[in-house]
């Protein structure tokens, strides 16, 4: 990672070694200068601008775009689509990219967002992949693997699978009309599909993890079991912690790694503990 401003809140590049591609990562305050600053802005690439999501049961609000010269693409975004944050670019030094395969990666990035769950795509429609050569896709999914790679140290976990972690421990949670069972990850603690979140909540239940409750209940994350005692919670959701994933199933306070508990009724705490002894 390079960053050509000399500060961490101005672009940045990444490359990898033995590869051809280079991605060019910018807040949306910053773009003005670096499109001019920057000639990746003018050669052929793929591009996903960033941002909040709308609805809580995804993590960010995405749009995927392609261009032989993008800047002029971004340029028309930056005027008239107001949801986005940041941006990242993947071009390349070489050869590599050309119209065919920027619409290819282009499509196959808008089919990883669908097929993981976690964007929220401002995208109208997904194109189909464009018909490569058998030697061309190969190429083209190459460099997006390694475009996958490369997304997660920007901050763009969305191409990812939820679960990250196959080997975790499976930790499972319990209450009043509450349970659960999840997994600790790289970006915070999943829970899975299916877990049961107390209907009522107490009076001094923090602000954050109500609003987080009402949030899923408003997109259909978290849906009445029929008993009016529980909520549902609709698919695999991962929260930035377990205590925030305690608290919104427990409806009150709750610290996520007593409540959190492993085989033998071994509290996350104490797991962590004994990882490291």
């Amino acid at each position: 990672m390079f960053l050509p401003d000399g500060t961490p809140e101005g672009v940045r590049l990444v490359s990898k070694s033995n590869w051809t591609g280079l991605a060019v990562a910018s807040s949306r305050s910053r773009y003005p200068a670096a499109r001019v600053a920057r000639p990746e802005f003018r050669t052929p690439g793929v591009y996903v601008l960033v941002g909040p999501p709308e609805n809580a049961k995804y993590e960010a609000r995405i749009y995927v775009g392609e261009g032989e010269d993008p800047r002029d693409r971004i340029d028309s975004h930056h005027a008239k689509k107001d949801f986005w944050s940041r941006l990242v670019l993947f071009t390349s030094t070489g050869q590599v990219l050309n119209k065919a395969t920027i619409t290819y990666i282009e499509a196959r990035l808008l089919q990883l967002a669908a097929t993981r769950g976690r964007a929220e795509l401002d995208n109208g429609t997904a194109p189909s992949p464009a018909l490569l050569s058998e030697a061309d896709q190969q190429d083209a999914e190459s460099f997006l693997g390694d475009m996958l790679i490369i997304y997660p140290l920007l901050g763009l976990n969305v191409f990812d699978a939820v679960d990250k972690a196959p080997n975790a421990e499976k930790l499972v949670l319990t209450g009043p009309q509450t349970s659960g069972e999840g997994i600790e990850t790289e970006d915070g603690f999943v829970v899975f599909a299916g877990a049961k979140a107390r209907s009522l909540t107490v009076d001094s239940a923090p602000s954050w993890a109500l609003n987080l409750r009402q949030e899923l209940v408003d997109s259909g994350g978290l849906v009445p079991d029929g008993s009016g005692q529980s909520l549902i919670l609709q698919n695999d959701h991962e929260f930035k912690s377990p205590s925030a994933a305690a608290a919104v199933l427990l409806g009150r306070s709750a610290p996520g790694p007593l409540e959190w508990k492993g085989a033998g009724g071994k509290p996350l705490k104490q797991l962590r503990e004994e990882a490291v002894s």
